[in-house]
Formats: C-alpha cells, sequence, structure tokens
C-alpha cells in the first residue's frame, strides 16, 4: 500500500476512535485564557474541588468534568494544565498521553497506573481514565511532575500554582494556537519545518518521529509528514510518478497534477479524490537523502479547488530546519542524540540512538548499519551468581561458533541501573565480518536482568556509545517481582539435549525439535513449518505432487541455471538414500550468501501423493560438533505416524 493508503488508512483511524477521545483533544488544544494582562503576576493557578463542576482558572471561573477522588487520588481534567498552564499534551498511539512543560515530561497510558516523569518511573494508585469524553489524570503526578506546587484550602478547594515558562502557550498570537514567539513547527531530527497550522491538535505518529500526523480543533482539515531515507535521487518527474501510482493503488481518482523541478528542493504535487468523497493534497520532496511525504485532506471541501485556501500553508513546508530560528517549534524528543524509550511491563527505561528502529514492546533497538540492543528479563535458577551466569555465556559461545570464528575479549564489572553487573566482552565473525559484543548480567531478586549490545566492526560510532548506553538504563525492579512469577527460560542457555515431540496429523508425522531452536512456523497441520538457531534453520514442506521423480528433477534443474549466475554456488552431492524407511534423494550444496559461507541439504521423499522436502543449513561459522550433531539428531527423529484407516485396519489382538 502506498503511503497516501497508509495517511487515508490513519485518518479513518482517528476518526474511529469515538467521541470520547476526540473531546478529549479537543480539551488539549483548547485555547489558553489571556492571561497577558496580568503578566506581571509572579504565579499561574488554577483552583479545583472535588465534586465540583467549577473551575477557577487565572482568577476566570469555567465549567470543568468534576474532579473526583479514587482510591484517595485526586482526578482533574488533563485539560486544566493545557488551558491554565500552556503545557503542551500529545496523544500518542490512542492511549498513550504525553505532558510536556518547559524541560520536563510526563508520559501516562490510559488505564495504566504507571507513569515516566522526566524518564523516571512513578508507580501512582488510579490511572488515567476517560469520564464523559475527557481524560481525567492524578491531579498531584502532573501537577508536580511539570513543577507546579498544590496547597489545600480550608474549604476543601485545591489550589495549584506554576512560575510560568517561556514555552507557555500565548492565545494573543494572531490566530495562531502557538508556543508563545512560534510561528513554525518543525522537526531538528528529520529536518523539516512549515507553518505553524492554526488550531493545531497534535495526533499519532511513529515512535521514531519519521511520520508526525495533526489535525485542527475544528475537524476541518487532517495532516502528515513523512520522512524517509532514501539513497537514490529522485527528480521533481519520478516524484510526481509515484505520487500517481500510489493514489491509483489506493482506489483514488487524481484530478490535479503538477511537478516542480526548479524549486530550491525538487517536489511534486497532486489532489486527489478518496472513495470517500475526501480530497487530498499530496506532495513529495527530495532533499538531504530523504523523501518527504506530505498528505493535506481538507474534510470541507466540495471541489479540489477548494484546496487552494490552504496553499499558503502547504507552500511553507520546507525540507530543512534552521536551528538558530527561534520561532521554530521544534517537534523532536532527541536529546543529545538520543531518544528516551519506556518498557512499562518490566519497568525499564533507557536511551536509544535517534534513527534506530524501535521496538518498546520487545526492548529490541536496532540501526540501519546491523548495531542493535537487546534487553531481556527472566527468572533466575535456584543458587545461579553472575559468575556462573557469565561461565554458560561462553560456553554457549563456543558451542555456537568454530574455534576460529570467536574470540571471548574480556569479563569485567559494570554497575546497572544502581545493581552489580557481570560484562562478557566476545567476538564473532559469521564470514561477513568481525562483531563486538557486550553481554551485560544484571541478578536481582531472583530474576536475570540481560542486555545484549551487538556492534559491526566496522561501525565505530556506535562501539563507543557503549557505556552511555549502559549508563542510561534505568530499572524499577519492583515491576518485575510484582508482575510477573515464573518465567520462562533464556533459550540460549537451554541445553542442546532437551527436544519437544512435535506431531503433524495433517501430514502423519513426528519429529524431535531441539527445544533451544526457535520457531518461525511451527503450525504443523500446517506447511510449511521452520526452526531456526544460531546459523542454522530447518523447514519441512508437504505439498501435493505428481511424483517425486518430477519434483527432484525441477528442483535439480533450478540448482544448475543458479550455478551460472552464482559462482559461490556448488552442488556437491546428489544420492538416493532412505529416509524414514521409505527411498528418498538428498542434494548436498555450499554456497556463500551475503557473504556468508554455509552448507545446505535437502531431502525429499514421497509418501501417497505427498512430496516431503526436509531443508537444513549450517553456517560454517557455526558448524561445530554440537550444532552438527543437534541437526543430525533432528532429522533421525522424523517418523511417521499411523492414520485413521492404518488404525482401523490393524488387527484386534
Amino acid at each position: 500500500m502506498g503511503k497516501k493508503g497508509h495517511a487515508r488508512m490513519k485518518r479513518t483511524a482517528i476518526l474511529k476512535m469515538g467521541s470520547a477521545l476526540l473531546a478529549c483533544s479537543v480539551i488539549f488544544s483548547a485555547a489558553v485564557p489571556a492571561w497577558a494582562d496580568s503578566a506581571a503576576a509572579d504565579k499561574l493557578t488554577f483552583k479545583v474541588k472535588t465534586g465540583s463542576t467549577s473551575a477557577f482558572m487565572n482568577g476566570k471561573e469555567e465549567k470543568i468534568v468534576k474532579p473526583y477522588s479514587d482510591h484517595g487520588v485526586v482526578m482533574v481534567p488533563l485539560g486544566l494544565f493545557k488551558r491554565t498552564f500552556g503545557s503542551e499534551v500529545r496523544l500518542e498511539n490512542s492511549n498513550v498521553v504525553k505532558v510536556m512543560y518547559g524541560a520536563h515530561t510526563i508520559s501516562m497510558t490510559i488505564g495504566s497506573p504507571i507513569a515516566w516523569v522526566d524518564g523516571r518511573k512513578v508507580k501512582f494508585d488510579a490511572a488515567p481514565a476517560m469520564v464523559s469524553g475527557t481524560l481525567m489524570v492524578p491531579l498531584r503526578l502532573v501537577a508536580e511532575g511539570i513543577g507546579a506546587s498544590i496547597a489545600p484550602e480550608s474549604t476543601g478547594s485545591l489550589t495549584v500554582s506554576l512560575t510560568p515558562s517561556e514555552d507557555a502557550v500565548d492565545d494573543e498570537d494572531v490566530g495562531i494556537d502557538a508556543d508563545l514567539g512560534k510561528t513554525k513547527i518543525g522537526n531538528s531530527f528529520y529536518q523539516w519545518t512549515m507553518n505553524y497550522p492554526s488550531g493545531l491538535i497534535l495526533g499519532s505518529g511513529e515512535q521514531d518521529e519519521s511520520i508526525v500526523s495533526f489535525s485542527d480543533s475544528e475537524d476541518t482539515y487532517y495532516f502528515e509528514v513523512h520522512a524517509k531515507d532514501q539513497d537514490v535521487k529522485l527528480g521533481a518527474d519520478e516524484l510526481l510518478e509515484q505520487l500517481v501510482e500510489d493514489a491509483k493503488d489506493g482506489g483514488e481518482i487524481v484530478v490535479d497534477r503538477e511537478s516542480f523541478p526548479q524549486a530550491k528542493a525538487p517536489y511534486a504535487r497532486i489532489i486527489a479524490k478518496d472513495g470517500d468523497g475526501t480530497f487530498w493534497e499530496s506532495r513529495m520532496y527530495y532533499s538531504n537523502d530523504r523523501v518527504y511525504e506530505v498528505y493535506f485532506a481538507d474534510l470541507k471541501a466540495a471541489n479540489y479547488k477548494d484546496l487552494k485556501k490552504y496553499a499558503g500553508l502547504l507552500n511553507s513546508f520546507s525540507p530543512g530546519y534552521n536551528a538558530a530560528d527561534k520561532t521554530v517549534k521544534d517537534l523532536s524528543t532527541v536529546k543529545n542524540g538520543m531518544w528516551t524509550e519506556y518498557n512499562d511491563d518490566y519497568g525499564v527505561s533507557l536511551d536509544v540512538p535517534a534513527g534506530w528502529s524501535v521496538d518498546n514492546t520487545n526492548m529490541y533497538y536496532e540501526s540501519k548499519d546491523g548495531s542493535y540492543l537487546k534487553l531481556n528479563v527472566s527468572s533466575s535458577p535456584k543458587g545461579s551468581s553472575l559468575e556462573q551466569w557469565s561461565e554458560d555465556l561462553k560456553t554457549w559461545l563456543k558451542e555456537s561458533f568454530v574455534q576460529d570464528a570467536y574470540q571471548i575479549v574480556n569479563t569485567y564489572p559494570m554497575e546497572i541501573s544502581g545493581e552489580k553487573g557481570l560484562v562478557n566482552e566476545v567476538r564473532y565473525n559469521y564470514g561477513d565480518g568481525w562483531v563486538t559484543e557486550y553481554e551485560v548480567m544484571v541478578l536481582h531478586n531472583g530474576y536475570r536482568y540481560y542486555t545484549e549490545y551487538t556492534v559491526p566492526e566496522d561501525q565505530k560510532g556506535d562501539l563507543s556509545k557503549f557505556k552511555d548506553l549502559m549508563n542510561s538504563i534505568d530499572i524499577d525492579f519492583e515491576v518485575v517481582s510484582d508482575t510477573f512469577g515464573k518465567m520462562e527460560e533464556d533459550a540460549f542457555l537451554i541445553s542442546k539435549s532437551k527436544t519437544t515431540t512435535k506431531t503433524s496429523k495433517a501430514f502423519q508425522y513426528q519429529i524431535n525439535i531441539p527445544q533451544y531452536w526457535t520457531a518461525n512456523q511451527d503450525k504443523f497441520e500446517k506447511s510449511p513449518v521452520e526452526y531456526q538457531f544460531v546459523g542454522g534453520r530447518l523447514r519441512i514442506t508437504a505439498e501435493k505432487s505428481t511424483s517425486l521423480e518430477a519434483a527432484v528433477s525441477q528442483l535439480k534443474s533450478y540448482y544448475a541455471e543458479a550455478a551460472k549466475y552464482q559462482k559461490d554456488l556448488k552442488l556437491e552431492k546428489t544420492e538416493n538414500i532412505t529416509f524414514a524407511g521409505e527411498p528418498a534423494v538428498s542434494i548436498t550444496l555450499h554456497q556463500v550468501k551475503d557473504g556468508i559461507p554455509y552448507s545446505a541439504r535437502q531431502i525429499l521423499l514421497q509418501k501417497n501423493d505427498i512430496v516431503y522436502t526436509i531443508s537444513t543449513s549450517l553456517n560454517d561459522a557455526n558448524a561445530t560438533a554440537s550444532q552438527k550433531d543437534a541437526l543430525e539428531q533432528t532429522l533421525k527423529s522424523f517418523t511417521w505416524t499411523p492414520s485413521k484407516s492404518d488404525l482401523i485396519k490393524q488387527p484386534q489382538s
């Protein structure tokens, strides 16, 4: 699906969130009461009382959804902080709310009692919740998180006070709902700017900031900006061709198109009408070794010409960012080249290099050049120590790599989040270049906290980041013990002799799979099934075929043709064998793919009208006796299971 289709889907998703979240968003962006007349005052204040629908914001009475108490926690509308103090509020991924004021950032998840305040994990007794279309949040958490103070009064009211920040919102800004002095928005990391849209509501986007979406409080428009790296330069006509193709792929009608090859940053634009009758103007630019895509929907337009009134806003987009321009509101959260990431389930926060892909759910972070950071939490075996764990990891390395493909460099202590830890520094080479890996181990309260930082050795910049990344890790160790009981073992520390029997009723076979292997596809009633392990793979397919001979002939022809173009592909042996009691053909080859040399074997056999192909591969660097033995024993365990008809035919005893 093209980007345009993606944008339209995101727009549809926003409309389907329901009136509750939309109402919540309107509260986020509501105009700030004019406090310019009292600019001389030292502080901004609002006063609320549980059970009351009135609030005094900077001395002015307004109606609100009434505050209430939940487990002793006073809950108030989040919009109070925006309307009184000018704090910035973002809704991300439909349920994550961020409140920003000055240098402070609070991240909360609707329905979760866990929050992050300036990167510090906080657990509280009441979770943010939607009430009558308004997001209610813990008063003390947010107030103190942005630097405000709370004073109780004898009447039962609570007064929240805050010294104004230069980042507060000013509604006297000539019709622009912007931060004080800010007339543009942009992203310093992805290098783009544009005029600050009127009535701006920031929407959800990608965690890596490559996509930013926003709309307005009147629900008259929807806007998206995409930025993606692109090494191959594209001209204006090529950009136009891509836009038109994307629109057609999305089932849209292109009603206007134009390219601008002489522009400072060449670009193209189209206007298209989607299946819902909405008119979109889409633009694509090439600059800074990136492609920038801008998608704008006029939700009120009856004709494509109606979009002309937004020409000034669209023309203001520029693929560039001037850090010295103080009129630009920077939407990027990158600080010192890093993003701060959180995982609530395991109580972990850390900094990740900006530009890396982010998977917070699995705590996996990866660069475009092959470096990655992976965190894992598991139960610790009874009596386990850091030293024993370290030795287990070294044993695993020796069993997984041949002698000239790995090196144990050093083992040394390192403190992680205030806890004593141990680091194994090792090197290994699959055949395409040496990699340095830091294996960081921490034991706490019966759980193992493992961090793996792996860097190709030509990435010198990433190698230098190791200590800073480790220093950024902050773990709330109580979260895991409160959330989990006995957790699964680390797959790479499971004995290679342990197996699990897998059975396919549909294809009438069973096989013993080593428990340390990882399943890519493990639905044995379907074809194929596939498992992988360090440097190796097993794949089983079962397909109806006219004959075994035809399948073998087809495979031989494929390899013969491939060998003409792949100098590193060598057919080593083709032989007739017996496999699982059936006549079979075994084909063995050696190949180098992406710089990694490996051996592969395919065993083909037929039972009834089904041809089975059992494929294995093992990198030269990983062809240890232990790995080869595990693979061989797995193949030997392949046996047939009787069908229902076979069972019926068996004589009764």
